[in-house]
């Protein structure tokens, strides 16, 4: 998946054998590059986000974009029923998880209407192909007033800190990801973050498809954003 700085950045069907691929291709290393390039901040993100799910244990949660299984393991340890779902197979090969692994399309879960108690994602939204129906597929599985919590990265408001992130994640993320791993990858991941709306518009879309309570939290100085909601 070699492309330039200036390449349009693909989308429908191009979207997803591109995802796909890339994620094949970085899954053996993924987790390093991630605790390398975040200086483990991730570690803490996604404690975050088990913990602002707020259910009781014995909650069955899909974990959407699972990759390795990072937040698999943590719903496992906080007691709760985690099953990871991911349209990467090279990713799930990679799992180091003993949870319940499945390959899906996150657009077309192979779940029953309103059948979990809630759902993660962690760094995926901007992969989806689309979010409206992502967002509304979400709506159908989760049960009234299950839990969803999406992390993803996001641009500090600080203007100084957003030029200093800019370089760090624009140039530095994909030395590393070249060095530890595949760079054609890290250098589309930095350039991923143009697929993600407006943040008032994304929450917009998670009301539009019947989540109330949905707030957006900025995490370490706002290179991070954790989006919580409940189904009505």
């Amino acid at each position: 998946m070699a492309r330039t700085e200036t390449e349009p950045l693909p989308t429908g069907p191009e979207k997803v054998e591109a995802v796909r691929s890339m994620f094949d291709a970085i899954a053996p290393r993924y987790d390093l590059v991630n605790r390398v390039m975040t200086f483990r901040m991730d570690v803490g993100w996604r404690k975050r986000t088990i913990a602002d799910l707020r259910l009781p244990q014995a909650s069955t949660v899909l974990d959407l974009a699972c990759g390795t299984g990072d937040l698999c393991r943590g719903l496992a340890d906080a007691g709760l029923r985690p099953v990871g779902m991911d349209l990467s197979f090279g990713m799930l090969a990679a799992a180091r998880t003993e949870v319940p692994l499945c390959q899906a399309d996150a657009l077309r879960l192979p779940v029953p209407d309103a059948s979990v108690d809630g759902v993660t994602c962690g760094f995926a939204l901007r992969n989806f192909v689309e979010l409206a129906p992502f967002f509304a597929e979400l709506g159908r599985v989760v049960r009234p007033t299950g839990r969803i919590a999406l992390l993803e990265v996001a641009e500090p408001a600080n203007p100084v800190l957003r030029w200093g992130h800019g370089i760090y994640f624009g140039s530095v993320v994909p030395r590393i990801g070249g060095l530890l791993s595949d760079a054609s990858a890290y250098r589309y991941l930095p350039r991923s973050v143009a697929y993600l709306p407006e943040p008032e518009e994304m929450l917009a879309m998670l009301a539009d498809a019947g989540f109330t309570d949905v707030h957006r939290r900025l995490l370490s100085t706002g290179i991070a954003q954790l989006i919580t909601a409940t189904r009505a």
